[in-house]
């Protein structure tokens, strides 16, 4: 997700400043996140700035292809 969202400000050519109002987070955020500092983010932190950046969110669970004995 912090992949997504990296790829994201880059391919729009974002500031931080201008990631951070896009993503309704502070810019030290997105210095957090363009440092890839995963502990400081929570998953639904994620999703949501995934989503305020317009980007759809799958997330899928299934069981494995074989069963484990």
């Amino acid at each position: 997700m912090m992949t997504a969202l990296r790829k994201f400000i880059e391919k729009e050519g974002l500031t931080q400043a201008g990631a951070a109002r896009r993503l309704s987070v502070s810019q030290p955020r997105v210095s957090d996140l363009t440092r890839g500092k995963i502990s400081r983010f929570s998953l639904d932190t994620l999703v949501n700035m995934l989503s305020d950046a317009g980007l759809e969110v799958d997330v899928r669970i299934k069981l494995p292809s074989r069963r484990l004995a």
